[in-house]
């Protein structure tokens, strides 16, 4: 049974970081893409950023390119997103996601078999 448990987020003002985590459990952590999403009040769910299962490939929304970097630890299971710069616009929860085996990161949320509970995030102007 994969369990996927997020931490770290808040309200934090613009501007600001907030560094999210997603510990992983369940099964080989170090051989799966991983991946962040979020899903504000009213919209759908959308790709923030992927990292592929050795993290030699990542790729990321256009709406974070520049401000936010994902990165995984495999000897701990767990991916991060460090998210700079911060927008009243990036409020959501934030969804931890993993992927396929050993395959490349995917911004296609069908490639997603498990996901965590999620994270709020709150971006004050």
């Amino acid at each position: 049974q994969v369990q996927l448990v997020e931490s770290g987020g808040g309200l934090v003002q613009a501007g600001g970081s907030l560094r999210l985590s997603c510990a992983a459990s369940g099964r080989t952590f170090s051989t799966y893409t991983m991946g962040w999403f979020r899903q504000a009040p009213g919209k759908e769910r959308e790709f923030v950023a992927g990292i592929s299962w050795n993290g030699s490939n990542t790729r990321y929304a256009d709406s974070v390119k520049g401000r936010f970097t994902i990165s995984r630890d495999n000897a701990k299971n767990t991916v991060y997103l460090q998210m700079n710069s911060l927008k009243p616009e990036d409020s959501a929860v934030y969804y931890c996601a993993q992927g396929g085996r050993y395959s490349s990161s995917s911004n296609n949320e069908r490639s997603y078999g498990y996901w965590g509970q999620g994270t709020q995030v709150t971006v004050s102007s």
